[in-house]
């Protein structure tokens, strides 16, 4: 009785584990992966609202310093 219950325990082992490479492999089939574009010189394409090169950004200055003299012109 006991040997059965280990053969059932690892084949459902087996299955859990198979079915999680395979699911771990198709995963990583169809992820781009942009290190190997990158060594062969390729380049990812530019996110549509990525400045421009030379386009000025608004950006908030949150130093502490900046923070602090603001804290005391408010004062």
């Amino acid at each position: 009785m006991e040997s059965i219950l280990v053969g059932v325990y690892l084949i459902c082992f087996a299955v859990i584990a198979g079915g999680a490479f395979a699911l771990m492999t198709q995963n990583l089939r169809r992820t781009p992966i942009p290190i190997v574009a990158r060594s062969q010189g390729l380049r990812r394409p530019r996110h549509p609202e990525a400045p421009q090169p030379g386009e000025e950004l608004l950006y908030v200055d949150l130093s502490r310093e900046r923070l602090e003299a603001l804290y005391e012109q408010a004062s």
